[in-house]
């Protein structure tokens, strides 16, 4: 058997294969140093395909910094939400868990370096991953990164610095690439996990299997599903226990709403095709798409103070809402969602020297919201329980076509690697009504019985319809190798987008070898992210409730150039601008010791945000009943500094094999200007500066020995602050530093089967309470940067054959 001509160039191009031919190893493989003497592993030697576009760059050869997980990583985290385990194997990756947050309860927002989520690009086979429908925290509109199955992932490549020169749109603070699994064999995974506390009971199923088609290429099939239990970390509310007091002859529930992880269902399944058409064509392709259920709790509604909703009118005579809600209600969010990616192309080769691929992708993220348990109490007895709130889609097509070149200069000694090329992308964003009902103001109204489907309104006609933007991009990259110390890199890409113009960005790398095993890295790049569609035209409503009144309020969101928004201050939104300097130190030795310090500078102008609130102005119409209304805007300038470090050590321990691994990130976000920085808008900038923890690392040993594996993960998280979310006169609290102490242990019976056992949060360690929050019945925050549910024990059986 025989690896063709044009699949061999292919996987050099991809980093996959050594220049000797062997498949390039993942982190963890042998290196060797200069003299030609066999060193000892280290985590640095894995080939890449992100951030570079030459085809033999080593993770220790990289001008950028770049981490690589493999399957066992990933495997090592117990978790199907790939934002889970990324958040346990990156410094700097914070995701929150949300309880009670809209959307965002399944949705989560996930930060690289403190950033924004959708300054992080995300990438599945080097190939861009759409965006989610939701607008989450400030408008932040991001890749889903749990959508994509774990169980279909061979390796994960991050890339911690600014890329969009290299990539476009998105990658300021760094790229994340998944690599689809390809290789033969059948691999089956069953597993059970429930936090100590006997409730978030989580049944996981997966089940992967690849062929090798001949000589002829490759195909991997994937299918994944999970069915969790809802959590409740939550107290009885005071008033809600007050008005159990003053109605006796009433069974109140205890607790009257839920704060914790939602009830979620979810199954994914995806494939990864490869196939030579000749010795120089290959045809490839891939896909996955997820459904998921959803369902989680809202505010409850007291029938003493709820008057909105309870008030008895002569409009509806003999009606009264206590009939139907004698102890009040809290509204059932229910969030469905089916999430589509496929890819497909061609790559082969012109000369040895100059490869080309090209491709076009399709991505598609809807979501359908639900509301029931609920009143639209302006319609009186005619109003329904139950709602839907209708549809968020977000719909993207691209078609690139990128082209490699290696070329001869006679004064090198290596070949300068050129890429070259050009994207065509298209983003449209839809809004599809809800019931009439969810959003109608009945005549009820008029008496003060409030309007909309209670605790989410539904999507009004006029705020439902369709909107696109189209973006052209050329780009040129390339890695000149001077000498056998030095290695340069330029990048340079031209954009231009049918809704404000064109930018232009660049970047430049250097690396120096000071020995053959140290060096010294640095960059200096620009990069941009630019609105989407539903950044500038969609507008939102949500509804609240404060902690100092325990009122409900409704708040507006607009669009820019709603009239409103305009009459208060909005301005047409430009693209997000960075500026990125980094400098590293990355080491190996033949002890088995490597590792990298990298300290960094993200200059961020005209950031995104939503506005401070504002109040209607008197006379205007205000028929959804808003408490307040705000805006999208450029509203700010920020400065990021931090620093990585990342170091891993692989020995022989006894008759096994020892892996330490200290992963650390320090990160500050100051404002530097702009109307967070004075009074009229200090949630903005307290959010931005301390909403998340400026430290956070994790120690990782692991030790295999036979045919037992043992793992323990220490997990660190500095202090931070959160705030209210209150309509007006937000209040703040800080939380102080927490640490976690994760253990597994696994066992192979033999060659097709291994069970592993484990806990997170061994020791059931629970933050500061959030005591600026206690009027709502909520125990820890629900804006923590880590899992506030304690500890979670589980187990797992693997088959493979």
């Amino acid at each position: 058997m025989h690896r063709s001509k044009l699949s061999r160039s292919i996987l050099l191009a991809l980093g996959l294969v050594s220049a000797g031919g062997a498949i390039a190893a993942d982190a963890g493989t042998a290196g060797t140093s200069s003299s030609g003497n066999a060193a000892a592993p280290t985590q640095l030697d894995a080939m890449l395909v992100t951030g570079t576009r030459a085809s033999n760059r080593t993770q220790f050869e990289t001008l950028a910094p770049v981490d690589v997980f493999t399957k066992q990583d990933i495997q090592s985290v117990d978790s199907t939400d790939l934002k889970d385990v990324l958040a346990q194997l990156v410094p700097s990756f914070v995701v929150q868990r949300l309880p009670m947050a809209d959307g965002q309860v399944f949705v989560r927002p996930a930060t690289l370096r403190g950033l924004s989520p959708d300054q992080t690009l995300v990438l599945v086979n080097g190939r861009r991953f759409h965006r989610s429908a939701l607008l989450g925290n400030r408008g932040a509109q991001a890749a889903d990164l749990a959508q994509i199955p774990t169980s279909a992932i061979k390796r994960i490549e991050v890339l911690r610095d600014g890329a969009s020169a290299q990539y476009g749109s998105d990658a300021i603070a760094g790229v994340i690439n998944i690599i689809l699994e390809d290789s033969p064999g059948t691999e089956i995974t069953a597993g059970y996990s429930q936090y100590a506390q006997g409730d978030g009971g989580s049944r996981d199923f997966s089940a992967r299997t690849g062929w090798a088609l001949g000589d002829y290429g490759s195909l991997a099939l994937f299918a994944e599903s999970s069915n969790s239990d809802a959590t409740s970390r939550t107290r009885q509310r005071p008033d809600a226990i007050a008005f159990q007091a003053a109605h006796p002859e009433l069974d109140v529930p205890n607790p009257v709403q839920r704060w914790g992880q939602p009830e979620l269902e979810s199954r994914r399944v995806g494939f990864n095709l490869k196939a030579n058409a000749s010795d120089t064509l290959e045809l490839y392709a891939f896909g996955l798409y997820s459904h998921s259920d959803g369902v989680s709790d809202f505010n409850w509604r007291n029938p003493d103070t709820t008057t909105g909703a309870y008030r008895t009118t002569s409009i509806f005579p003999g009606w009264n809402l206590r009939s139907l809600y004698p102890v009040g209600f809290s509204p059932q969010y229910g969030n469905t969602q089916n999430d589509l990616q496929l890819v497909a192309g061609l790559r082969g080769e012109i000369t040895p020297k100059l490869r080309w691929d090209l491709s076009a992708s399709y991505g598609r993220n809807a979501i359908d919201y639900s509301l029931d348990n609920s009143i639209n109490a302006s319609l009186g007895p005619d109003s329904p329980t139950s709602f839907d709130l209708g549809r968020l889609t977000q719909t993207e097509k691209n078609a690139n076509a990128d082209f490699n070149y290696e070329w001869d200069v006679a004064a090198l000694s290596k070949p300068v690697n050129v890429g070259f090329g050009a994207e065509f992308r298209q983003e449209t964003y839809q809004v599809r009504a809800g019931d009439p009902a969810s959003y109608a103001v009945g005549r009820g109204a008029a008496a003060g019985l409030e309007a909309n489907s209670n605790g989410a309104p539904g999507f009004s006609a006029s705020q439902a319809g369709q909107w696109s933007q189209r973006s052209k991009a050329a780009y040129v990259d390339m890695e000149v190798p001077l000498g056998e110390r030095w290695s340069i890199g330029a990048a340079g890409r031209y954009e231009d987008f049918s809704s404000f113009g064109s930018t232009v960005d660049g970047k430049l790398s250097a690396r120096f070898a000071i020995t053959p095993d140290v060096a010294l890295r640095g960059t200096l790049s620009t990069g941009f992210r630019a609105p989407t569609p539903a950044q500038l035209n969609t507008t939102s409503t949500t509804q609240g409730l404060d902690t100092r009144t325990l009122q409900i309020f409704t708040s507006g969101r607009l669009s820019p150039s709603d009239p409103l928004a305009q009459l208060l201050g909005a301005k047409p939104l430009t693209p997000e601008e960075s500026r990125t300097a980094s400098l590293g130190l990355t080491w190996r030795t033949e002890l088995g010791l490597s590792g990298s310090v990298d300290v960094y500078r993200i200059t961020l102008s005209d950031r995104f945000s939503q506005s401070a609130s504002f109040a209607i102005p008197a006379g205007t119409p205000n028929p959804l009943g808003y408490t307040s209304v705000n805006y999208f805007t450029n509203d700010f300038d920020t400065t990021t500094t931090g620093v990585d470090v990342v170091g891993n050590y692989l020995r022989d321990l006894g008759a096994g094999r020892m892996t330490l691994t200290l992963a650390y990130n320090y990160n500050q976000t100051r404002v530097d200007n702009g109307s967070t920085s004075v009074a009229t808008n200090e949630t903005q900038r307290v959010l931005f500066e301390d909403r998340l923890p400026e430290h956070k690392g994790s120690f990782t040993g692991s030790w295999d020995i036979g045919a037992w594996s043992l793992m323990a993960r220490v997990r660190y998280y500095g202090k931070w602050t959160d705030s209210t979310g209150n309509a007006t006169g937000d209040i703040y609290q800080q939380f102080g530093a927490m640490t976690f102490l994760d253990l597994a242990v696994g066992y192979r019976i033999n060659e097709h089967h291994s069970l592993r056992v484990g806990a997170d949060n061994v020791f059931d360690r629970y933050p500061d309470e959030a005591t600026f929050q206690a009027s709502r019945g909520l125990i820890y925050s629900r804006n923590a940067p880590y899992d506030t549910d304690g500890a979670n024990v589980y187990a797992q059986y693997r088959l493979t054959f």
